[in-house]
């Protein structure tokens, strides 16, 4: 079996190497600055699947004094055939020197064997410079392709791709914050097509690549689940005595309850979202989101969370749940959206005096009072008495592991997971609906779930992934 291949990214500084080593090695780990001279030695980051190293970057400094180097080069080559050598005696004779540190650090790798990929920004006009840099790197032998990574606003793209043409074989645009995954599988085949020796390990790094994607996605699917479950079920429990239960008022009671309900459903969604960006190799997320802010637009408990991401009257009546589905959404399905819940109220259940989900408007769970024994009373609140409920997670879910799918692990911009205008759901084939729906109808009923529904809302989940995926392309 063939060695796993290396690649150095190599070109000016603040040029954006650092942003493809870490999109390519999927390292969010990887230090990205604006200012120059953030990396000064070259480091290593393999890409591992599975305990099976596919390929290793190579971040290095950037040229520092080319038109420098290269007069020293062609001052010391006799022919075209010593040029290889000549630049391996170069690093020899200056590592250790300041004056070509940085020329040194980033040659070496090339010297050992590793693939070139030389990182432009396509946003700053071609020079001079630019073009010892090549000259160098040619020198070298190495099998080579260039990538114009544009970081500012203007675009100097065509003119980089004619020039950059007279040096590379393979030349490409390539956006190491942006670019979406099937370009990150095509540099690979790219290099596979330019050394021989890489392209059956390359072949096999594509294929793994793309298994672990479906993997992953497959293990989104379960992880939401599961905690789709969990919130729905959750009950929060207080042990009365006689004396408690008649001095304490309901209101007192229901608060109290509430605000622990609404707390650890708040603390599941975090978790279920850390997991899932651990799950995709990204550990350094920060958000825009005040998720765990208690009046905030995009706290799970806001109106403005219900209204995206909780489905209308229309929907649950006409969307083709069918009879039984209908049956057992009831009052609440028939009501909700121009009511805002007045079936659930009409349904029993206790008002959350002073909530901020949906107001006074909306109550979710009911208060539960268990007989007395023993002299002691049990209080619980919980589970959810609304499906809404479940179409809001699931909704916020989707968003949030959409995101985090598609984010390249050189984005440090803030996750921004602002609200979307309209539903996804409507994109979702009908058994899928059904699905989720008899799955919120047993949750509400507190029925047992067995494996059978659990396997079939995981299906679902991953329905939703492909509809939620093409709504946002369509919408885009």
């Amino acid at each position: 079996m063939s060695a796993a291949p290396v690649f150095a990214a190599v070109g000016h500084p603040n040029k954006g190497k650092s942003s493809v080593v870490a999109t390519l090695s999927q390292n969010d780990a990887i230090a990205i600055a604006l200012e120059p001279g953030t990396t000064r030695h070259r480091q290593t980051y393999p890409l591992t699947v599975d305990g099976d190293t596919l390929y290793t970057l190579v971040d290095t400094p950037g040229f520092q004094r080319p038109r420098r180097v290269l007069a020293w080069l062609e001052a010391h080559s006799l022919t075209a055939s010593d040029r290889a050598e000549t630049v391996a005696a170069f690093v020899t004779q200056h590592r250790g020197h300041d004056d070509f540190h940085d020329e040194c650090e980033l040659l070496a790798p090339v010297l050992e064997g590793a693939g070139i990929i030389y990182v432009v920004d396509g946003s700053v006009p071609y020079s001079a410079e630019n073009e010892a840099e090549m000259t160098i790197l040619r020198w070298t032998g190495q099998p080579s392709l260039a990538l114009i990574n544009s970081i500012g606003p203007d675009d100097y793209s065509d003119t980089w791709q004619a020039a950059l043409g007279q040096f590379f074989q393979v030349v490409r645009r390539f956006d190491a914050v942006r670019a979406p995954f099937d370009q990150h599988l095509s540099l690979l085949k790219a290099f596979g097509q330019l050394e021989p020796r890489w392209e059956q390990p390359l072949e096999r790094a594509v294929q793994h690549l793309q298994e672990q994607r479906l993997r992953r996605s497959e293990q989104a699917s379960g992880l939401i689940a599961t905690a789709l479950e969990d919130m729905m079920l959750w009950q929060e429990q207080r042990i009365l005595t006689a004396t408690q239960a008649t001095d304490q008022s309901k209101d007192a009671l229901v608060n109290s309850l509430r605000e622990r309900w609404y707390l650890h459903q708040r603390q599941r969604e975090q978790s279920l979202r850390l997991t899932i960006e651990h799950l995709y190799q990204h550990n350094r997320i920060q958000r825009q989101e005040a998720e765990l802010t208690w009046h905030s637009d995009h706290d799970l408990f806001s109106e403005n969370s219900r209204q995206v991401w909780g489905v209308s009257r229309t929907y649950l009546t006409t969307a083709g749940f069918g009879a039984g589905a209908l049956g057992g959404v009831g009052i609440d399905a028939l009501t909700f959206g121009a009511s805002f819940g007045t079936g659930a109220l009409i349904g029993g259940l206790i008002g959350a005096a002073g909530s901020y989900f949906y107001g006074d408007r909306l109550t979710l769970s009911a208060l539960k009072i268990g007989p007395l024994r023993d002299g002691l009373q049990t209080a619980s609140f919980g589970p959810v008495q609304d499906s809404q409920f479940g179409y809001i997670v699931l909704g916020r879910a989707i968003d949030h592991w959409w995101h985090i799918s598609r984010r390249n692990h050189a984005g440090r911009e803030l996750l921004d997971l602002a609200p979307t205008e309209s539903h996804w759901l409507e994109q979702l084939d009908r058994d899928s609906r059904n699905t989720l729906q008899r799955f919120f109808d047993k949750c509400r009923k507190n029925n047992n779930l067995d494996d059978e529904i659990r396997q079939r809302l995981r299906h679902a989940i991953e329905a939703a992934f492909a509809a939620y995926d093409d709504w946002r392309l369509n919408s885009a």
